[in-house]
């Protein structure tokens, strides 16, 4: 695992990316210029060739192997692209099927969006447009992304902060909140901070030399099983650590643990986007001399409504499915993505996970979502 950066950096804007505009995204130029690069990315040599799951990062433009040690780690200034490779389930052909997914950090630029998603893209062309697509935000990963990784940590910095492997001594001191259940266990780094401590969860301080396990009242066994594991691989690195596990409710504010939080008030985050009460809608994009994008159901969503000549959208909410009719033409399926990004950016849940698919190649939830 990659030791976190150094502090004192500005903060970005989060979800600076949100906003940008993917309009030119498919376009014919777009697409051969895509066609041709991939054949030379060299991140791509080996991509999709057999079963298993494979990571890049994106860093300035560039896509760059992650290290499978590092596999289920996030910088949240950063953006990634996650290829799984696999077989159908009890089936005896050999033809191996993809899921491709870009992961946003929520300080990653909008460059850094741009060129995952573009990147996507021209990895789903490399492997002859059978991936299925995904678009995954910091916190608001989809259930099959959470799927690919024992634990998912998501930690302070990225690839413009220059972070660097140092030795435990000069190790910056830092927070990690466990949050989760037996399907999925997530550790986030947190300011340091007693007003971020939650009595549901467990939170480690790591001091380099001297690591504390701090465990909620109501914190589940889950939680505590990994903050062992994760504590135990600290050790194993830095050999003589020591750590101490601490039960919330017997400690008090003179412990070394307390004393080394900041009681100070938190940065306010982003304003929240308020009650959304919008209902799941189901949308058409259709070319008739020119694009046109309309609202086709709301509340109740009919399968019957599905056009094999167009491209729909299926909002639930909690995900956004694209499903592009075998009928499609070649305007729909370019901007296809392009319109989904833009739907969502107007919504109250921007940052749901988009899944695009052709027809004929559709997850069993896409169906669960119709009527």
């Amino acid at each position: 695992m990659a030791f976190p950066p150094t502090r004192g950096l500005v903060k970005a804007k989060k979800y600076d990316w949100k906003d940008s505009n993917l309009a030119l995204f498919g376009s014919d130029t777009e697409k051969s210029i895509k066609k041709e690069s991939a054949k030379t990315e060299i991140a791509w040599r080996g991509a999709g060739q057999k079963p298993g799951l494979q990571v890049w990062r994106i860093n300035k433009f560039k896509v760059e192997h992650w290290p499978k040690d590092d596999y289920g780690n996030f910088y949240n200034g950063d953006s990634y692209i996650i290829l799984n490779t696999y077989k159908k389930p009890d089936s005896k052909s050999e033809e191996l099927l993809y899921d491709v997914h870009f992961w946003i950090g929520q300080y990653s630029t909008q460059d850094e969006y741009g060129t995952a998603a573009y990147k996507t893209v021209e990895l789903d062309h490399l492997l002859d447009d059978k991936p299925v697509q995904h678009r995954e935000v910091m916190d608001y990963e989809s259930d099959l992304f959470k799927t690919y990784f024992p634990s998912i940590t998501k930690m302070e910095g990225g690839c413009a902060t220059g972070f660097r492997h140092v030795g435990p001594k000069q190790y910056e001191p830092r927070l990690l909140q466990f949050k989760g259940d037996k399907k999925n266990v997530t550790l986030r780094e947190k300011p340091l901070n007693k007003h971020v401590l939650d009595s549901s969860d467990v939170f480690i301080l790591d001091l380099g030399l001297k690591i504390f396990q701090w465990n909620g009242e109501t914190c589940n066994k889950d939680e505590k099983t990994k903050a062992m594991q994760y504590v135990a691989q600290l050790k194993g690195r830095r050999g003589k650590a020591s750590s101490q596990v601490l039960e919330s409710a017997r400690i008090g504010p003179d412990h070394q643990f307390m004393q080394a939080l900041s009681d100070d008030p938190l940065d306010e985050e982003d304003a929240a986007v308020g009650v959304d009460d919008s209902q799941p809608a189901l949308f058409r994009l259709k070319n008739t001399d020119k694009l046109y994008f309309t609202k086709e159901a709301e509340g109740s969503l009919p399968k019957s409504k599905l056009d094999p000549n167009d491209v729909f959208i299926v909002d639930n909410k909690k995900e956004l499915y694209v499903w592009v009719g075998k009928g499609a033409d070649s305007a729909e399926r370019k901007n296809a993505f392009s319109y989904a990004h833009k739907y969502l950016q107007d919504t109250k849940h921007p940052f749901i996970p988009i899944t695009c698919f052709n027809e004929g190649h559709e997850k069993p939830e896409f169906f669960k979502a119709l009527s």
